[in-house]
């Protein structure tokens, strides 16, 4: 293929990327993605001028700045992102994380105001703000002027912020709606930067610098991988390999990291430590980890972080095998619902998100997780599947009196409401999304990019599918086929994984693992058929154990040799 010739690639990895549309003379920055070549002008972004006028003015001025944010990885991200550009101006800028149980998602009237009393004549909003006209009615009132740098879709009347800067906008015509919040401050800081140096002020750190953060908040997040987001995540990788920010590297080693960093490492060993606190604990540590350029303040942060999320994995646990058991009987009924509903009087708020999450992924249809207080007050979150905007449905329920409070965007979103309006919320759901989920469900299947066997499946081929990533939402990782191949031995492995040695025809080798699968139908799949010949479907990377560097296989899917696959 030419693509394979031209950019000395594969022919398999080639072949994956002309499936997704790269086109030849495009290739080339497909694979090196460049922040000089991607980077959109800021200044397309509404508002964003005057936004960076603002912060410009604040730093010439010295000014006293207080940074509100969200609990979640984008939002401490954000939040430390902002704060390390202040620092470099030796200025006073307060961090203020809301406690996400007190307080809930977003600025609140009495907080903006308790930042004010401290000193803030400027309340910069990050991963938030777009939809808290109260709040920043409030600051304006009290005597501070806001600046919003937020992505969240937008409920209502923008509020009487200085500027309101959010690609989501109706009226931003950007394009770059994709960006987590911290993209949006990058962005802010480059345009900031370029108004100082205009005017013959210091414009700060080399921003480069700052790049590991913003690829954090792109990977927890979930945002698309396309545009500048894959450079973000790319040049913000080989950042974190540096280890220069010391909260990134006292995670790494109490997440017991000893590879290079990948984006796996920062979606599933990382973001899940910094959103421990935002979930059971101190909503602030997150952000003080990252901000922090003290390694001793950072190690003992990441520490207590550790512990939190070890906590917050047992709760995890016990809350998840409680919602199973009311959706296993509603996906076994007749007319199972179009969208889950799951709620308790028992769960813990910070932790319903993550419930929604492992209900999407076993019912394959979007899921909310609500926890009811004693007062009949519900904090919920939903995770939605691809192809059906939530954000858009938790709007349309504020809009309909259903919900209390709610937003989000097209894969997240949260929701507060009274027990009360519980059945009419589902009602209203089943309403307007039984019959998009269920063809969304019908159309979803595992899209083979390629077919490979264990003889084929090594170290070389690992590192060149890792040159056409980073992988995730809009990019996801290939997947690849394993076509008959013998189930040699498999056994249990870590908390509920399957571990699979395979063989081929031919003879190759190759070790497998089913992450979660070891107590479903895919894992009693694997385990009745030792010994036999089956098809597999999965994704290929590297396993660095004990020194050691081997390629493996995750399995997604499988079904006997004469059969058709099976889905979990």
């Amino acid at each position: 293929m030419a693509i394979a010739q031209s950019h000395g690639v594969p022919d398999i990895v080639a072949r994956i990327l002309a499936g997704r549309g790269v086109a030849l003379d495009a290739a080339a920055r497909f694979l090196d993605p460049t922040i000089r070549d991607l980077l959109p002008d800021p200044s397309s972004l509404t508002d964003m001028d005057r936004a960076a006028a603002r912060l410009a003015q604040a730093i010439r001025q010295r000014e006293s700045v207080a940074i509100f944010g969200d609990y979640d990885v984008d939002g401490a991200a954000s939040a430390a992102l902002l704060k390390r550009y202040f620092d470099h101006f030796g200025m006073v800028a307060e961090i203020y994380i809301p406690d996400r149980i007190f307080e809930g998602y977003g600025p609140n009237p009495q907080a903006m105001q308790e930042l004010v009393s401290r000193g803030a004549s400027l309340i910069v909003t990050v991963d938030c703000g777009t939809n808290s006209q109260a709040a920043i009615e409030a600051a304006n009132a009290a005597g501070a002027e806001v600046v919003v740098l937020d992505h969240h879709q937008v409920s209502g009347a923008l509020p009487p912020a200085v500027a309101v800067v959010n690609p989501n906008r109706e009226d931003d015509m950007s394009g770059q709606g994709h960006l987590c919040a911290a993209g949006v401050v990058f962005l802010a800081l480059v345009r900031t930067a370029r108004v100082l140096r205009e005017g013959g002020h210091d414009a700060g750190p080399d921003l480069l610098s700052l790049l590991s953060l913003v690829a954090l908040a792109t990977v927890c997040d979930v945002v698309p991988l396309i545009g500048v987001n894959r450079a973000f995540v790319v040049k913000g990788l080989q950042a974190a390999r540096q280890m220069q920010n010391p909260g990134l590297a006292a995670v790494a080693r109490t997440a017991r990291i000893g590879e290079p960093l990948s984006a796996f490492h920062l979606g599933f060993l990382i973001g899940p430590r910094i959103n421990a606190g935002g979930r059971i604990g101190d909503a602030a540590l997150g952000s003080r980890l990252l901000a922090t350029e003290d390694p001793v303040d950072a190690q003992t942060i990441a520490e207590t972080l550790d512990r939190l999320n070890q906590e917050r994995q047992a709760m995890e646990q016990a809350m998840l095998a409680e919602a199973r058991q009311e959706v296993d009987a509603e996906l076994a009924s007749s007319n199972p619902p179009g969208v889950i509903v799951t709620a308790s009087d028992k769960w813990h708020p910070g932790i319903v998100g993550l419930i929604a999450a492992r209900l999407k992924e076993q019912a394959r249809r979007p899921a909310f997780a609500i926890a009811f207080r004693p007062d009949g007050t519900g904090t919920g979150s939903g995770r939605s599947i691809a192809g059906f905007d939530l954000g858009r449905i938790v709007r349309d329920a504020l809009e309909a009196g259903l919900i209390e409070k709610g937003g989000g965007h097209a894969m997240a979103a949260g929701i507060t409401l009274r027990r009360e309006k519980l059945g009419q919320l589902r009602a209203f759901f089943e309403e307007r999304a039984a019959s998009v989920v269920d063809e969304l469900r019908a159309q979803d299947a595992l899209r083979i990019d390629a077919a490979v066997s264990a003889d084929g499946a090594t170290i070389e081929l690992c590192e060149m599918l890792e040159r056409a990533g980073p992988y995730g939402t809009g990019h996801s990782q290939p997947i690849l086929a394993l076509p008959r191949h013998t189930i040699i031995d498999a056994a249990g492995v870590g908390t509920a994984h399957v571990r699979v040695n395979l063989r081929s025809d031919a003879g190759g080798r190759l070790q497998a693992i089913a992450f979660r699968a070891a107590d479903n139908e895919l894992g009693r799949f694997l385990f009745e058929n030792r010994g036999q010949a089956v098809h597999l479907a999965g994704t290929l990377s590297i396993n660095h154990w004990n020194g050691s560097r081997k390629p493996q296989f995750r399995i997604l899917d499988a079904a006997p040799a004469a059969m058709r696959p099976i889905r979990t």
